[in-house]
């Protein structure tokens, strides 16, 4: 009975991410066409930018969750390619995430590693009120720090504060890899 609800729950979930997708999206366009346009007052039009900003933000919320769902639902199919580790840690798009070491080739979804790698970073950054962290690299193995107290079981998934942090350890699992805690730092395997 208890997987069948779970199973339920997890249909439920993605059509609810499915059929957000709409709506949101009239939003978000309605908000650009508005401030392409160029006839709004300053004021409104920097609001509107706070409404297409608010829509990009809940897009990438949505993503995130239907994400999930594909997962726990065994529905996932990762896109497989050719990345260096180096490269993908490094790309995270935060000027306060940094990487260093010397990466391997590996064949995985890199833009989902990609994104989950930030993600981690991100959730150190905020739980752990930190100004910057660094990914060091040595071939499939990345130690993320400092990952201090306050971030530490958000960033391995074991307290579910951050939605990104939470399907990062979903996708690297997925992927075949792992991540843990190693006193200040988050080890990830991939």
């Amino acid at each position: 009975m208890a997987a069948e609800s779970g199973a339920r729950f997890t249909s439920a979930v993605s059509l609810a991410c499915h059929d957000l997708r709409t709506p949101l999206a009239t939003i978000g366009g309605f908000a650009k066409t508005m401030i392409r346009a160029g006839e709004l007052p300053e004021r409104e039009e920097r609001f509107m930018g706070m409404v297409d900003e608010a829509a990009s933000q809940i897009g990438a919320l949505v993503d995130q969750l239907g994400l999930a769902t594909r997962i726990e639902s065994g529905r996932y199919e990762p896109a497989l390619a050719e990345g260096d580790t180096l490269d993908i840690a490094g790309s995270s798009g935060d000027e306060r995430v940094f990487a260093e070491g010397v990466g391997a080739t590996i064949e995985t979804d890199v833009e989902l590693v990609r994104r989950s790698l930030a993600a981690l970073a991100l959730a150190a950054l905020r739980h752990g009120q930190v100004d910057a962290v660094t990914w060091t690299v040595e071939g499939r193995d990345l130690t993320l720090a400092p990952v201090l107290p306050a971030a530490a079981l958000v960033v391995v998934g074991s307290s579910p504060r951050d939605l990104g942090a939470l399907v990062a350890g979903m996708a690297i699992d997925c992927l075949g890899g792992a991540v843990a805690l190693e006193g200040e730092t988050a080890r990830v395997r991939l």
